[in-house]
C-alpha cells in the first residue's frame, strides 16, 4: 500500500470513534434522566428506550447496570465528597456539620437516582467507592470536631448519618412531587435530635458489617445483558 493510500484510509476510522463516543454520551444523558426520575429501580431497558437504541447497544458500552450507575453519578459523588470538604473548612464545626447534612440531603431530594446511591455501596465501582470512602473519613473528622465543641451529642455515631440518608430516601420517595419539601422538616427534626444535651441515651448502633450488608443488598441488580440469538 502506498503512503497516499494509507493517508486516504486514515480518516475513515475517526467517524467510527466519534459515533461510539456520541452513543455513549447519549446513553449517559438518558440514564441521568431515567434514574433521576425513577430511581435506580429503573431497568436498563428503560434507559435504552429513553436513548432510542437497542438494549444490546447499552450493554456494549456498559456491561452491567452497576457500571452505568457509576458512570452516571461519578460527578455527583464528587460533589458529595466536596460537600464534606467544604464543611471541614467551616470555622464553626457545628455549623459545618449541620450544613453538610442539609447539603447532602438536598442532593438526595434533587435526584431520585442519587438518593438511592447514597444508601448503597458498589464494590466493583472502584473510583466511586474511593470518593465515598474519602467522604466518610471526612465525616468522621467532622463528627469529632462537632463533639469537641459540646454541640453534638457524645453518643452520635458515623453510622447515624447512613441511617439519616436511608430515612431521607424514604421521605423523598414517599412524598414525591406531592410534598417535595417535606424532607426539610424531617432533616431539621433529626438535626435537633443530634444536638447536646441529649435527653436520653440512644439504642446501640447497628454493627458496621450489618449496615454494609444492608447497603450492599439494595445495590441495583436484576438487569443482565441479552444473550446472543442463535441462528435457526
Amino acid at each position: 500500500m502506498s503512503p497516499r493510500d494509507q493517508h486516504s484510509d486514515a480518516p475513515a476510522a475517526q467517524p467510527v470513534r466519534s459515533d461510539v463516543e456520541r452513543n455513549r454520551g447519549r446513553i449517559l444523558a438518558a440514564a441521568r434522566t431515567v434514574f433521576g426520575r425513577d430511581g435506580l429501580g429503573a431497568s436498563m431497558a428503560s434507559v435504552a428506550r429513553e436513548t432510542g437504541v437497542g438494549i444490546a447497544t447499552v450493554f456494549r458500552h456498559f456491561p452491567t447496570k452497576e457500571a452505568l450507575v457509576a458512570a452516571v453519578f461519578a460527578d455527583r459523588m464528587d460533589a458529595y465528597a466536596d460537600a464534606v470538604a467544604t464543611a471541614l473548612e467551616d470555622p464553626d464545626p457545628w455549623h459545618g456539620f449541620t450544613g453538610y447534612i442539609e447539603a447532602a440531603c438536598a442532593m438526595q431530594a434533587a435526584d431520585n437516582g442519587f438518593a438511592d446511591v447514597l444508601t448503597m455501596t458498589f464494590p466493583t465501582a472502584k473510583a466511586m467507592e474511593k470518593r465515598r470512602n474519602e467522604a466518610y473519613e471526612g465525616m468522621v473528622e467532622l463528627i469529632g470536631r462537632a463533639k469537641a465543641t459540646g454541640r453534638l451529642r457524645e453518643d452520635f455515631d458515623p453510622s447515624d448519618l447512613v441511617l439519616l440518608h436511608m430515612a431521607n430516601l424514604g421521605v423523598v420517595h414517599a412524598c414525591g412531587n406531592a410534598a417535595p419539601d417535606a424532607w426539610r422538616r424531617v432533616v431539621a427534626l433529626m438535626i435537633q435530635s443530634f444536638e447536646a444535651p441529649a435527653r436520653a441515651p440512644l439504642p446501640a448502633s447497628p454493627a458496621h458489617d450489618d449496615l454494609y450488608k444492608a447497603m450492599l443488598r439494595t445495590a441495583p441488580t436484576g438487569d443482565t445483558a441479552p444473550k446472543p440469538q442463535q441462528n435457526s
